[in-house]
């Protein structure tokens, strides 16, 4: 099969987002301080030299960066001078923002919770903004390795000593083709997991060491959102929109945002949480319903749809967050859950989250010494950090909606005047999946309430379509990453007591219960290709048994813009 091949790093850092590439310039530039102040005479000890790495799944930098952001710029304040960040794609400040109760067929407005409060921040496009941080790493010297995923770790015993990236030029039947490579080892003294949210490896690390004991079950929520072109004076630049409410049913956590980057670019987009009750619910469904508002076509009328993605969300919050060092490794960003689901907001921690790893990777350079013990004091930086005390003021606030909106929206509200305690903290919760109803318990007529929303293919598009919006591409002759453990169970009891969900879940149109034999029997079929990557099928499978894996690298969307 051919020989694989090597490479040794001090610091490995995997996954090319905001959290691996703030905390590898961060980590660049402690060394570069502490090699100055050795030379001067200023401190003691010996000059550092590591070496650097970065590995990232997608075909280059920001191509699988997904984020309808409006930014906290906290984080970039503290990493980069006023000069650099006038070079930082931040150009569209928000000026005004509303937020909205809908019905089906009007608006309600409602006083902008502090938590929602923008004026003054970024709309960004993630993208941009992972490519510029591109060109600040690369001038830092760091290597960065596009196009090879993480596949599995390497241990020796306890240790985790780095990442084997996925093999490549393997077909369907796992067979090696003319143009097959074996994957590297690329093994580090430490491993930053950045992986985004539901990471793979991050997944596979949690439940070897338990990382996750004795606290929430992680909790997630899925964004779809679409990037319009839309006639000059439509709306204001600068103006974000949140609302609440319709088309989502009153026992469904999420609500949509609309942000205006320029005067005639628009981004579009509906968050539901990933612990909803409706076997039937499908979140592409609920985004084209939004989408027939009346606010909503009022600002699309004479536009274009130009960009489509889908991304999850990690929700849980403070009592959600594993442990996040072992031997040898430590998880940051969205992989560690750090995100504030309260302001919708994550990117601003992810990137302190890889600033503070980097502190605490600069003092194990310096101890010579990549134990659990070194790496865990990564958890007081957090604890003392603004981290903890921005989760910590939210740190029950998905909870508050396992029992609906109006008890969530009681819960939140006397949250905010008990510092995030409520009636009882901490609130407890289940993982995601486990809310989900079977047919017969949610609809015991059998059938779905909500009617599928009306494919114009002008403001409202099927999933396959948007799949092409997304400029998702991946070798078609190559093994399914999305790996069913066992097949039968979608065959009998997941279509008999869920109607296989998958099929509606996903919004990429990959699972498909097609005729097996002409029989009226159907079977599981997936469309491997249509992959955006946002590991919902992982996530809300109500039998666990979907691993979502990376396919071969440089595969997936190309969001560019998004």
């Amino acid at each position: 099969m051919g020989e694989r091949e090597s490479l040794e790093f001090d610091i490995l850092f995997v996954g090319a987002g905001p959290a691996s590439l703030c905390g590898a310039i961060y980590l660049s530039r402690l060394v570069e301080k502490h090699n100055r102040q050795v030379e001067s005479g200023s401190v003691s000890g010996e000059r550092l030299q590591p070496s650097i790495a970065i590995l990232e799944k997608g075909a280059e930098l920001g191509a699988h960066s997904l984020s309808g952001a409006v930014l906290d710029p906290i984080a970039l304040h503290e990493l980069f001078t006023p000069e650099e960040l006038s070079a930082a794609p931040l150009d569209t400040k928000v000026k005004e923002d509303f937020v909205y109760y809908l019905t089906a067929n009007s608006k309600i407005r409602i006083p902008t919770p502090p938590a929602l409060h923008n004026v003054g921040l970024s709309i960004i496009s993630l993208g941009k903004l992972v490519k510029w941080l591109g060109t600040h790493v690369e001038a830092c010297g760091i290597d960065i390795f596009p196009g090879f995923a993480g596949r599995e770790l390497l241990y020796e015993g306890h240790q985790v000593v780095g990442v084997r990236t996925g093999d490549m030029g393997i077909d369907k039947k796992g067979q090696p083709k003319s143009n097959y490579q074996p994957g590297m080892d690329v093994r580090a003294k430490v491993t930053v997991l950045g992986e985004g949210s539901r990471g793979s490896l991050t997944k596979t690390l949690i439940n070897k060491f338990h990382l996750d004991r004795n606290i929430n079950p992680q909790v997630y929520a899925i964004g779809v959102k679409e990037l319009w072109e839309i006639p000059a004076g439509t709306i204001n630049r600068g103006t974000v929109i949140h609302t609440m409410g319709w088309p989502l049913k009153s026992d469904t956590f999420g609500g949509s945002f609309v942000y205006s980057l320029e005067e005639t670019l628009l981004s579009i987009g509906l968050v539901i949480g990933l612990d909803y009750k409706d076997p039937y619910l499908d979140p592409q469904n609920e985004f084209n319903r939004f989408k027939t508002h009346p606010l909503m076509k009022g600002l699309l009328k004479g536009g274009k749809v130009i960009k489509y993605g889908a991304k999850t969300l990690p929700e849980g919050g403070y009592y959600a967050m594993p442990r996040l060092t072992v031997d040898g490794a430590l998880v940051i960003g969205d992989s560690g859950g750090f995100l504030n689901p309260q302001r919708l907001k994550g990117i601003h921690m992810a990137m302190k989250s890889g600033m503070l790893a980097a502190e605490t990777i600069f003092e194990a350079l310096k101890e010579d010494k990549f134990s659990e013990a070194q790496l865990q004091s990564f958890h007081t930086r957090i604890e003392n950090s603004w981290i903890k005390k921005e989760l910590y003021q939210v740190r029950n606030f998905h909870q508050n909606f396992e029992h609906g909106l109006w008890v969530g929206m009681f819960h939140t509200g006397l949250q905010m005047f008990t510092g995030g305690r409520g009636l009882i903290d901490p609130m407890r919760s289940r993982a995601g999946h486990e809310y989900m109803k079977k047919v017969r318990d949610y609809w015991p007529t059998g059938k779905s309430a909500v009617a599928a929303a009306p494919i114009d293919g002008s403001q409202t598009f099927d999933k396959l379509t948007d799949v092409h919006h997304s400029a998702t591409d991946h070798e078609e002759d190559q093994p399914i990453h999305l790996l069913v453990r066992d097949y039968n169970i979608c065959h009998t009891r997941c279509r008999e007591e869920y109607d296989n969900p998958c099929q509606r879940f996903c919004p990429a149109a990959v699972y498909e219960m097609v005729d097996a034999d002409g029989s009226g029997q159907t079977k599981l079929q997936i469309n491997a290709s249509n992959c955006v990557h946002c590991k919902t099928c992982d996530i809300m499978d109500p039998y666990q048994i979907i691993d979502w894996v990376p396919p071969e690298g440089g595969g997936g969307p190309g969001y560019e813009i998004l």
